[in-house]
């Protein structure tokens, strides 16, 4: 089964996370099939502290992949703060006019 989890990367005391989509049974830090975006729960100053690929996650969990909570959770707080300003669906209406 595919699921879309975090990867622990970064150094000691100051993890950053990648959001990967990878089958169940590779190990937590393993191989994956799709890097989704990031996390940095310690980002300071004008470093990104998420950004997702919401298109990916949307086509991921269309084809059946299993998200897991904390990914659920992010990727909630994400749409919720206005997501990517790249995508379509985050445009205001002043851009797209």
């Amino acid at each position: 089964m595919v699921s879309i989890r975090l990867s622990r990367g970064g150094a000691k005391k100051r993890p950053f996370y990648h959001i990967v989509v990878t089958d169940q049974r590779n190990r937590r830090d393993g191989r994956y099939l799709e890097r989704l975006g990031f996390f940095n729960p310690v980002a300071v100053g004008n470093e990104d502290k998420l950004r997702i690929d919401l298109a990916r996650v949307e086509y991921w969990l269309g084809q059946g992949a299993r998200p897991s909570e904390r990914v659920v959770s992010l990727v909630k707080g994400y749409r919720k703060q206005g997501g990517d300003p790249k995508t379509p669906e985050a445009a205001t209406p002043a851009e797209s006019a």
